[in-house]
């Protein structure tokens, strides 16, 4: 992981308000850093930042938006952290609320913790998250070794 991180932002739509006040009071740690987000929160979030930006004066981080998660986007990102190209999650989802792409939400979820990207499923884990001294460090996450899996023997 890179002193300069790739963060992905993900918020369902009963916690789209939770993300936009977590983004507002974080943007100044989210500056040096690039941004992937899925559909509306990706516009969401552009939208926080760049308001922030240009009040403080600042230049907004890159945000590449994906597709909304039910159309795809989650995984387009979980593809994204498959091929190492996402530091850490931020996903705000709605555990009250059924999702018509729940399966695609636990197999995001599920890519996460297999590839040991830092994952906050709420704010409080966010905040903790990003006041950690590790955020604006170079981090090497320990990987599991799947080689024995890829290899194994298959009966046909």
């Amino acid at each position: 992981m890179k002193k300069k991180k790739t963060i992905a932002l993900v918020a369902h739509d009963n916690r789209k308000k939770d993300m936009m006040e977590w983004v507002a009071y974080n943007w100044k740690e989210l500056l040096p850093h690039s941004l992937v987000c899925t559909g509306t929160t990706g516009k969401l979030i552009q939208e926080t930042i760049e308001k922030q930006c240009k009040v403080h004066d600042a230049i907004p981080p890159e945000v590449t938006r994906l597709k909304s998660g039910p159309l795809g986007g989650d995984q387009q990102l979980g593809a994204l952290i498959c091929e190492g190209q996402v530091d850490m999650m931020i996903f705000f989802w709605d555990p009250m609320q059924p999702q018509p792409h729940d399966v695609d939400v636990k197999a995001l979820l599920r890519i996460a913790t297999l590839y040991n990207i830092p994952t906050a499923p709420n704010r409080s884990t966010a905040d903790f998250i990003i006041s950690s001294n590790l955020f604006h460090q170079k981090y090497s996450p320990i990987l599991k070794d799947y080689s024995a899996y890829i290899k194994r023997e298959v009966d046909l």
